[in-house]
């Protein structure tokens, strides 16, 4: 316990406290309860209790100090501890924050004072951000503690990391407290010295753990190793005598030069001059050795010759001004005229690309023959993927720059970029990737964006942003897309780390031009960063990939004589692993086939595959690269599909090592990874991980990396480094991101609105200052006590600038321009939930590039707080906002505007604001101190000058936080890094990995780790070759790609590079093309025959038709099932992208749909496809949800894979200039016309798609079968004979039912006609609901139907007159009910048992229950009224509520609000409701009832200032406000603190300002004006109040608290008598009595009353250190209440968490400690029942219950009455347990007038009246009395000579045994009975034999508490021993 050392009692509390504890009933003969209590043993602090430099959870090490080597509280074991580590960064308190800055603005008040007026920088605007302090004491640490001492780092534990993993070498290191103090040092030993450099060295060789070599590389920089220790130690070899110590240094400097070159290479700016001094000792020590005979290597000076170039040409960089900052990388500087490779290019563009057009050099991709080499291979397609992306942008770019004149620039569209106008970084945002910055673009030339849809600012792609056209400029990519924000400007980037360096200067202000290329940027970057890092020989298969061998060979790990089990591919799936055999068609069992040999495979049939299907399998099984080509609906999934499960049924073949390999599948698209790894899942129940975006399968969702991460068997199998790591880490960051939010909340509010003067007073000079404060001399303007703001006034946006009547309106100018924020989004056609849900193309993408696990973790909550916070926080800062966002206090004067200004006014003034907010011209400093009166300058310069200040305020603000973006950036990236690890964890364990493309390219690190020996690409032939050969590793084996080359292929940017370099082309395509062994698949399983002659011969030459699909059905509605509608309607443009629309298509294709959902088709069944996503959006306008749910609508590029019975297909383009656009893509038109099976319908313009050689062909074959015309001919199921021709969406209203124009006219079963028309659907008209009235005769009297015909008629409810031939009587009954079933509803006239008539009606059967009222006297004697029934049940024990006034008088003196019940009959009371109404010492009344102290007050605090309102409660104390005192006039000025007594005298002098009305003010210089005129209210001022009120020149001051007006000096006067009054309370309006807190002028005294306050609420609330003292009390106390903790659990976690509460009083700590004594003393009680016997138990139970009920009632503290009651309660039942316990021991002794005793004694305890102490008394001496003849043990001696006895055989518990009889005896040594004897009183058999006890004996547990014996099957077992159990 904190505060307390281990053992020691705790003590009672005294003042304040009424409870009768135990300590004052001690003759009542209770067993006290033992406070025991583990005491350690070696003096140790125990775990919880708090130590000196951490929490008090953070000491989970048993061990001192000094006893363990090693441990790191980085790793989490002190969460606390790492910012106290940070030089002075932490401060030692909570205000530490501001004591800098605090002492800085005292400083400079007093020189103020000294020195006349002067300049003083306000607390506030030193821009720390004030926070509260961290839970745990980070950043409260008490001065007398020790500071926590860091574990050391040993030789040992460096030793032993020269055995372990370099990652795990480096990460350890990284988050280890103690290296930096082993660094520090100043001397180290040599071997020490060496070992450190060898660690290092091990640690820095890790290539996946960057930011960890960052940071530890970066304690090594700024060391004394690095700057003392490795220069001395270099020194000494020059002088080293011993030879064998020589020979080892080359192995040492090794070490050192490699060190060098790290830190060279990771900071090259700020290391040079760090390893300056070692630089120039190494050539002298390494000539000093060799001309001593040692052996240099060549490696070492060739190594360090590196270093020395590297170091040159750095110090050249620097000279020139190009080196400023610290860009990682590992790679060396080339040397000059050696031409650049691939390897060290910069992936982004350079600034020669951007401004000289550089034409870089490119080489096609080979796609005819081999590479000369690995080299060119690797640089080729560098190369061309880099020009992929980087031209667009350098095009674009360029282009841009040779417009900048042009005047339509903005509305300018450009090819390769997309522009956006006066972009600004508003201000850094933490995300888990890192810093994001959240930017803000011009969105009025985007307005006609739909966002939803648009391709524009998608995830990961690459943005440049430049101020200066482009000669600097910043690269970042979109971490986080939200379409809201987007609509608003809105867009979170983070920027790259070259640009991160520059960011430090970017203020919000800055206005950037940002242009975004359209490229997938982080896709290049990963993919290029492979490249770059794959060295030459770890490129797999280069035999076929780089050399174009054609012969490929089997597997290496398929020996001759290795079988496959290939029993599985026959059987349907189950899980693996089971042993299974195959049948040969030959009948004869095999278990295993050698696949190399043709022969022993299975057939074909047996295998469930086509004969094409079958020899793709053989390849993939036989061949180490196998390419399998499957045309559309060939089954390239099912044969991968079995291709895997005999992998994994045959593991041991290809998996042959301890370490396994898991078979890598890559896939495209997130959709087809799906299915792919679904159809694994059908197999293979475990071992799969995927890795992709986010997954639409329920299936796969276990088996995401995010959902692995969190089961708890992977947390606890992570190794200890990262898991201590990850804790070290996440504290940092949480620490980091409280500063950072803070003050980005700051710089996000600049851009709401104008800020008030005040915060910006330290960037003013003071004649600025006092021109800005005193230069408005107004009639219409009133200075109300500093609210309003000068500054608007300044700037023309105040009271002064819309109050004047027919004034010029200075914010008039742009009037005429586009209204922000007030006009009205257009809104679409219909609402958006009631029509079809079709995925957006944005969001589509989206899915495809976030890989699961990046994705933004920003729940709406969360950001909706952190809106909320921006906010409330700008109502503090702003005078006026831009929009009313969120929640928050108006400022008061933007709220005292409103009604002023008309709403185009308000308009025009916010419109003037935004426009000059986002202006770039600021005042340079020149112009600035040419100033002389701010008044004198026009608007223009006013707004110049106020940007001025602004950006000093941003600019501040962003110094403050960027060393926290620094720290939370290289956390987050450390982190990123650990995850990586931990995911390398994961991936390891499996058996199939699963990952998109663009996972793969992100994890390419880890795949190197893994090092899966086989890989399987799926739709191989749509993957760029770089993405395929970066997602190999050099350990691949096996590589099997599966796709169609003659579909999809891959998109690049740019078409040059796509059609000229080859670019498009994929590894899959180039290796068929060269010649590589590949099978196609020859059988299609999917389309009809006619649809499939679309594609043979036009697309492949040879394509069979599988049997199956010969049997499809024709298409219902149409004759014909495949059909081109051809049209000349032209597309339209869609104005954002390239995209088109053709609303013509898309009608007559919904139409189509419809009438094919009228055909009995369910809209599963049905597929519509579109080429351009622009159609997407013109469909879904047509398409209501309720009519179309359940039919897909997709881009044709997102449905490749997928199929459907009728696809509805949309070609879109039809236009004058014949621009089929992708159309004329052959891959494009095979996935177009390969989707359906049964049904394909088509629409577009084919006269111009006839231009294009492949659609002329097929528009051919189409012509010679019929299926092309200008209508579409449809079929009426019902009339075959009438078709009906549609061309466009209205013909179809010619079948509007979906089947002819004819009525239906079939007679229903009603006999009414069908009114609908033709429809094919529900021809027997079972679903048909017939609307006309239903008149059928319901019965024999002619009533008919009343309902429509559809509906059930149900029986005859017309009511008639009937006669109830039970009683008589006459009653309405409805027509089909029979009179002898109806209850009549006339009243019962029968009498009950009781006497009493029955209340029910006359139908009904009596009541059993009589609910007449009687009178009955209760068991508390007083008469009460109850239901008759009851009478009956109280004679059965039913208890009754008494609800009968409790008389009795409170100790208040106000009578019980209760009744007989509530109160117990007296024993309890409930609380005094009166109202206290006594005044407050805050002037307020007490609202709680009575009580003889008042707690503190419970209402809102009505303390307030000019600055901020107190919103704390009343009674709790108030922080004092710091802002400067705005007590000012033109006399005299306070240079207090707000909340300090001022200290300048009131200003007497007549106030010179006008009133409205024209007339002089009758108010004080300085004072608000009073709002009444001498003239205009003349008689209400001249009432005479203190006397001098009709004086002519009287002055006035106006109360603004309640707005009462007093003469001046009569109110001074009055307010400043009294001042050695003995009561505390604030000065009162002498009119209304009201509180004076607001007036300025009595500020002083008002202040001083409010200190006097403050002082009593403190000694109300109690002292800090008392109550804390107290609590930690208090705790020790619960602690040691194991009764309690077991009896009442609930209870005492309760107790224990309000303990917890940081607000606590000393009022509620007094409440919690009777609350621990009486619910003490209730688990005690309860612990006690145990004694007695079980018939007794429940009655004490229930009044247990009571007590504990009326103990749970809500209250803020105990009265004097609820503790006398509740002490008296809890003492009867005491006394009652101890006599029942004495009954229970010794029955054998009652006799008759003992039990007439215990009856008198039964009777008092049990009874329900209150306790009294002549009750007391009484009780007390009949037990005195029985104590001696019935003692509590029973055994007829007292309870102290029954311990001694025990205590004197000293057995322990399970040796006391008793006869027969009841007679005691004790058995000796291990307490089993080995011999019989007879009982010395009554002769009786005791003892036993063999350890067995005599059946006739029995345990005696009375002696001993035992509640078995000490040789028993309990005992030996153990499983009972309280100690025992808990351990295991």
């Amino acid at each position: 316990m904190a505060g307390r050392r281990p053992g020691q009692e705790p003590y009672p509390r005294q003042h304040n406290v009424n409870w009768r504890g135990p300590v004052e009933r001690q003759n009542a003969d209770l067993p006290q309860r033992g406070r025991n209590r583990a005491i350690n043993a070696l003096g140790y602090p125990r775990r919880g209790a708090a130590q000196p430099g951490g929490n008090s959870r953070a000491n989970d090490n048993p061990l001192p100090h000094g006893l363990r080597e090693e441990r790191y509280h980085g790793a989490g074991w002190y969460p606390n501890q790492g910012r106290r580590n940070q030089g002075r960064q932490a401060n030692d308190g909570p205000r530490g924050q501001w004591n800098e800055q605090e002492n800085e603005a005292r400083r400079r008040r007093n020189e103020n004072q000294d020195g006349g007026r002067g300049r003083r920088i306000h607390p506030c605007e030193n821009l720390h951000f004030h926070q509260n302090p961290i839970p745990g004491g980070a950043q409260r640490q008490n001065p007398n503690e020790q500071p926590y001492q860091v574990r050391r780092i040993g030789y040992k534990f460096l030793e032993s990391l020269l055995q372990k993993d370099p990652s795990e070498v480096v990460i350890t290191l990284a988050s280890s407290s103690g290296l930096k103090e082993l660094l520090s040092q100043t001397s180290i030993k040599p071997s020490f010295l060496q070992l450190i450099c060898q660690v290092l060295r091990r640690a820095c060789s890790s290539r996946m753990d960057r930011q960890s070599v960052q940071q530890l590389l970066g304690m090594v920089k700024e060391s004394n190793f690095l700057r003392i220790c490795l220069p001395q130690y270099v020194a000494d070899m020059m002088t080293e005598a011993v030879p064998t110590v020589r020979h080892q240094f080359p192995e040492h400097i090794s070490n050192i030069i490699s060190l060098l070159q790290d830190l060279v290479s990771i900071f090259p700016a700020s290391s040079v001059q760090k390893i300056s001094m070692l630089m120039s000792i190494l050539p002298a020590s390494i000539n000093a050795l060799r001309a001593s005979g040692v052996d240099i290597a060549d490696q070492i000076e060739k190594n360090l010759e590196k270093v020395q170039t590297l170091i040159q040409h750095l110090q050249e960089k620097r000279r020139e001004g190009t080196l400023r900052a610290d860009n990682y990388t590992l790679m060396q500087p080339q040397a000059d005229g050696q031409e650049e490779t691939y390897r060290t290019m910069t992936i982004y563009p350079t600034y020669n690309e951007v401004h000289r057009d550089e034409k870089p050099f490119l080489r096609p991709n080979i796609v005819s023959g081999r590479y000369d080499s690995t080299s060119i291979y690797l640089d080729t397609h560098f190369r061309l993927l880099r020009e992929d992306f980087v031209r667009p942008l350098r095009e674009g770019i360029l282009e841009l720059l040779q417009s900048f004149e042009d005047k339509g620039l903005r509305k300018r569209k450009f090819d390769d970029i997309r522009i956006y106008f006066d972009t600004r970084i508003i201000t850094p945002l933490c995300s888990s990737s890192g810093i994001v910055y959240k930017v803000q673009f011009d969105t009025k030339p985007l307005k006609f964006v739909r966002w939803q849809n648009s391709r524009r600012l998608l995830y990961g792609s690459l943005v440049c942003m430049s101020k200066d056209n482009f000669e600097t400029f910043l690269f970042a990519t979109v971490s986080n897309r939200d379409n809201a924000d987007l609509s608003q400007g809105i867009v979170q980037l983070c920027f790259n780390e070259q640009s991160q360096a520059l960011l430090a200067e970017v203020q919000p202000s800055d206005s950037f031009l940002m242009v975004e290329t359209t490229a997938y940027f982080e896709a290049y970057r990963h993919v290029l960063e492979g490249l770059q890092e794959i060295q030459e020989e770890d490129v797999p298969f280069q035999k076929y990939i780089v050399e174009c061998d054609v012969f490929v060979k089997e597997p290496a790990y398929l020996a001759m004589g290795s079988t496959y089990d290939l029993a599985p591919l026959v059987e349907e799936p189950s899980p693996v692993g089971k042993e299974r055999f195959l049948v040969s068609p030959d009948g004869l069992r095999r278990q295993g086939v050698n696949v190399l040999d043709p022969n022993q495979w299975p057939s074909m049939e047996a295998l469930k595959l086509d004969e094409s299907q079958m020899q793709a399998l053989q390849l993939a099984l036989t061949k180490e690269l196998a390419i399998i080509q499957g045309p559309p609906g060939t089954g390239k999934t099912y044969v991968g599909l079995k291709i895997v499960q005999a992998f994994l049924t045959n593991e041991l073949v290809w998996q042959r090592t301890v370490q396994k390999f898991p078979i890598l599948v890559v896939c495209y698209t997130n959709h087809a990874l799906d299915q792919f790894l679904e159809g694994i899942y059908t197999f293979q129940k475990s071992g799969i991980v995927r890795v992709g975006g986010r997954s639409n399968s329920e299936t796969l969702k276990q088996f995401t990396l995010r959902e692995l991460r969190k089961k708890c068997e992977f947390r606890r199998s992570l190794p200890t480094h990262l898991r201590r790591a990850y804790m070290n880490i996440t504290t940092q960051m949480k620490q980091s991101e409280q500063e950072l939010r803070e003050g980005a909340r700051h710089l996000e509010c600049t851009a709401h609105g104008v800020l008030h003067e005040r915060h910006l007073e330290r960037y003013i000079t003071t004649q600025h200052w006092d021109s800005l404060m005193n230069g408005l001399d107004d009639e219409w303007f009133c200075y109300k006590g500093s609210r309003n703001s000068m500054i608007l006034e300044w700037l023309g946006l105040g009271v002064t600038a819309f109050s004047r009547n027919g004034a010029e309106n200075p914010v008039a100018e742009n009037a005429g321009g586009q209204q922000d924020g007030e006009e009205e989004q257009e809104g679409e056609e219909e609402e958006g939930d009631q029509l079809l849900q079709i995925p957006e193309e944005a969001d589509l993408i989206q899915a495809d590039r976030v890989i699961e696990e990046e994705e933004a973790a920003r729940p709406q909550q969360r950001r909706e707080d952190e809106n909320s916070a921006v906010m409330e926080l700008a109502n503090m800062l702003l005078a006026m906002k831009l929009e009313k966002q969120g929640q928050g206090t108006a400022q008061p004067q933007q709220e005292a505007m409103e009604w002023e200004m008309q709403p185009a006014q308000r308009r025009k003034m916010k419109q003037k604001m935004r426009s000059e907010l986002r202006k770039l011209n600021a005042m340079t400093e020149v112009e600035v101190r040419a100033i002389q009166d701010l008044w004198q300058l026009d608007l223009s310069s006013r707004w110049k000058l106020y940007r001025r200040w602004l950006q000093m305020y941003q600019g501040e603000i962003r110094r403050k936080i960027l060393q926290h973006e620094q720290q939370y950036q290289g956390a987050a990236e450390r982190l990123a890094e650990l995850r990586l690890q931990e995911d390398l964890c994961i991936l390891k364990e499996a058996l199939v990995v699963g990952m998109t493309t663009t996972g793969a390219a992100k994890y390419r690190q880890i795949l190197q780790k893994v090092e899966p020996r086989i890989v399987i690409v799926e739709e191989a032939a749509e993957v760029l070759e770089a993405h395929t050969i970066t997602t190999l590793s050099k350990a691949c084996q096996h590589l099997i790609l599966i796709g169609d080359h003659q579909q999809l292929r891959p998109s690049a940017n740019v078409y040059d590079l796509a059609k000229n370099f080859n670019l498009e082309m994929s590894l899959f395509e180039r290796l068929v093309k060269v010649g590589l062994p590949f099978v196609r698949l020859n059988y299609q399983h999917r389309m009809r025959p006619e649809i499939a002659q679309l594609l043979t011969p036009h697309i492949y030459q040879e394509l069979e038709n599988h049997p199956s699909v010969l049997k499809y059905e024709n298409i219902k509605g149409v004759l014909s099932n495949l059909f081109f509608v051809e049209h000349d309607f032209p597309e339209q443009e869609i104005q954002e992208g390239k995209s088109h629309q053709n609303p013509h298509e898309a009608q007559f294709v919904v139409e189509l749909c419809k009438y094919f959902l009228c055909q009995d088709y369910l809209p599963s069944q049905i597929t519509i496809l579109t080429t351009y996503t622009g159609q997407l959006f013109c469909l879904r306008k047509l398409m209501p949800a309720k009519i179309f749910a359940g039919v897909k609508v997709h881009v044709v590029d997102k449905y490749q894979g997928e199929e459907n019975d009728i696809i509805l297909l949309s070609l879109v383009r039809s236009n004058k200039e014949e621009r089929a656009g992708f159309l004329q893509i052959s891959n494009r038109i095979c996935v177009a016309l390969s989707r359906a099976k049964g049904g394909l319908y088509c629409i577009g313009n084919m006269g111009m798609l006839g231009k294009v050689p492949l659609w002329s062909k097929i528009i051919h074959t189409l012509r010679e079968k019929g299926h092309i015309g200008r209508s579409l001919l449809l079929c009426c199921q019902n009339h075959p004979d009438t078709r009906t021709l549609v061309s466009k969406g209205a013909d179809f209203c010619k079948v509007p039912e979906g089947g002819c124009s004819r009525p239906c006219e079939f007679r229903l079963s009603c006999g009414h006609v069908c009114t609908r028309a033709c429809h094919p659907y529900d021809l027997e008209h079972k679903e048909f609901q017939c609307m006309k009235p239903c008149q059928k005769v319901l019965c024999k009297d002619g009533h008919r139907c009343p309902q429509l015909c559809f509906e059930d008629c149900g029986q005859c409810m017309v009511k008639v007159l009937k006669t109830i031939s039970k009683c008589g009587h006459q009653q309405m009954v409805p027509c089909s009910t029979p009179e002898s079933e109806f209850c009549c509803q006339e009243p019962c006239q029968k009498y009950l048992k009781c006497g009493h008539r029955c209340s029910m009606s006359c139908g009904k059967e009596c009541s059993v229950q009589c609910l007449e009222m009687v009178m009955v006297t209760l068991k508390c004697g007083h008469n009460q009224q109850v239901k008759c029934w009851i009478t009956v049940e109280m004679k059965h024990g039913m208890p009754v509520k008494c609800k009968t006034k409790c008389p009795i008088p409170l100790d208040c003196g106000h009578a019980c609000p209760g009744s007989c019940h509530t109160c117990f009959e007296g024993r309890f009371h409930e609380h005094c409701k009166s109202p206290c109404k006594r005044l407050l010492i805050c002037s307020h009344k007490c609202q709680q009832p009575c009580t003889r102290e008042c707690p503190p007050c419970q209402q809102a605090c009505q303390n307030h200032c000019i600055h901020s309102r107190c919103k704390k409660k009343c009674g709790e104390m108030c922080i004092p406000c710091v802002e400067p005192c705005e007590w000012r006039c033109q006399h005299y000025q306070c240079t207090e603190l707000c909340c300090e007594p001022c200290n300048r005298p009131r200003c007497d002098v007549p106030c010179t300002k006008l009133l409205r009305c024209g007339h002089p003010c009758i108010g004080l210089c300085g004072e608000p004006c009073p709002k009444k005129c001498r003239i205009c209210h003349h008689d209400e001022i001249t009432q005479i109040f203190f006397g001098f009120e009709d004086e002519p020149d009287a002055r006035f001051v106006e109360l603004e608290d309640c707005g009462h007006i007093f003469e001046a000096k009569g109110l001074d006067r009055y307010m400043d008598e009294d001042e050695d009054e003995i009561v505390i309370k604030l000065k009162v309006c002498p009119s209304c009595q009201t509180a004076i807190r607001k007036n300025l002028r009595y500020g002083t005294i008002v202040k001083r009353r409010l200190e006097e306050i403050e002082r009593v609420k403190e000694r109300i609330q109690g002292p800090v250190s008392e109550i804390e003292t107290s609590r930690h009390r208090l705790q020790g106390v619960l602690e040691g209440k194991g009764v309690l903790r077991r009896n009442l659990s609930i209870k005492y976690l309760m107790l224990e968490e309000k303990l917890t509460h940081p607000d606590l009083s000393t009022k509620s700590i007094g409440l919690l400690e009777n609350l621990i004594g009486f619910y003490g003393r209730l688990g005690e009680l309860m612990s006690s029942l145990n004694k007695l016997d079980v018939k007794e138990k429940e009655g004490l139970r229930r009044r247990l219950a009571e007590i504990q009920e009326w103990l749970d009632k809500p209250r803020l503290s105990f009265t004097g009455q609820e503790l006398s009651d509740l002490q008296n309660e809890i003492q009867r039942l005491t006394y009652l347990v101890s006599l029942l316990a004495r009954c229970k021991t010794a029955p054998a002794k009652m006799n008759a007038s003992i039990s007439g005793e215990i009856a008198t004694l039964r009777q008092i305890l049990e009874g329900t009246k209150k306790f009294t102490e002549e009750d007391e008394k009484v009780v007390k001496m009949k037990m005195e009395q029985l104590k001696a003849i019935l003692p509590e043990s029973g055994l007829g001696i007292s309870e102290e000579e029954r311990v001694q006895i025990v205590s004197a055989f000293g057995y322990p518990q399970g040796h006391w045994f008793k006869c027969p009889n009841g007679h005691i005896y004790v058995i000796g040594d291990c307490g089993g009975a080995m011999e019989r004897s007879n009982c010395p009183e009554c002769k009786a058999v005791i003892g036993g034999a063999n350890h067995t006890l005599e059946r006739s004996n029995q345990l005696a547990p009375e002696m001993d508490g035992a509640t078995h014996a000490a040789w028993s099957e309990t005992a030996n077992n153990m499983l009972n021993f309280e100690e025992l159990r808990r351990l295991i």
